[in-house]
């Protein structure tokens, strides 16, 4: 059998496979096994080409293809999501015996925070039962590799702070993906509103 990267079929009619598609904060990529989300990647700061690069290195093992339908439609989810539709995206089947027992649990309760809402890594360590493991859960985020369907980006440091974000830009982007939720509008007004 070869070892090169290829697609699969799978007895659902999905295929695997990895996929780019353009949103309004760049292009992502989206990575399929079957019937289940093995991962997303935000964009690269550089662009389309640095985040293929970083789909290749996430997935040898998997190919660049089309989209399945089913697929397609989660992309266009996420697209929308990008460009301000609030969809929680807790319907989309993702790939969670893949990570760590305790990051999927963060994952879990992740997806449970509406678009336009955040909670603190502290408040996600006490709603898992775990009131010490603030950091634990920062660095379970720090790992997601499902963002924004696990959107990470909702979770912020102690008093509003945007605490740490892995994708490109950083937490530029972290807030600009909440911006785009309509989270902390007044305060973002704030920010930006002449000084006196």
């Amino acid at each position: 059998m070869s070892a090169e990267p290829h697609t699969l079929e799978t007895a659902q009619g999905f295929t695997s496979g990895y996929a780019l598609f353009p949103t309004a904060i760049g292009h992502c990529g989206i990575a399929w096994q079957g019937a289940r989300l093995v991962g997303v990647q935000l964009p690269e700061d550089a662009g389309e080409v640095p985040t293929r690069a970083r789909m290749q290195r996430r997935f040898p093992q998997l190919a660049e293809s089309g989209m399945p339908p089913e697929v397609a439609a989660w992309a266009a989810r996420v697209v929308a999501l990008l460009e301000g539709a609030h969809d929680d995206l807790c319907d989309v089947p993702l790939a969670l015996d893949t990570v760590a027992p305790f990051n999927a649990r963060v994952y879990e309760l992740a997806r449970r925070i509406p678009p336009g809402k955040t909670m603190t890594y502290g408040e996600m360590a006490a709603a898992l039962g775990e009131p010490g493991a603030a950091r634990a859960v920062g660095q379970a985020l720090g790992h997601n590799p499902f963002a924004p369907v696990v959107p990470c980006h909702r979770i912020l440091a102690v008093n509003g702070k945007t605490g740490g974000f892995s994708a490109g830009g950083g937490a530029t982007t972290k807030m600009r993906m909440l911006e785009i939720e309509g989270a902390f509008a007044h305060e973002t007004l704030a920010l930006f509103a002449p000084r006196g």
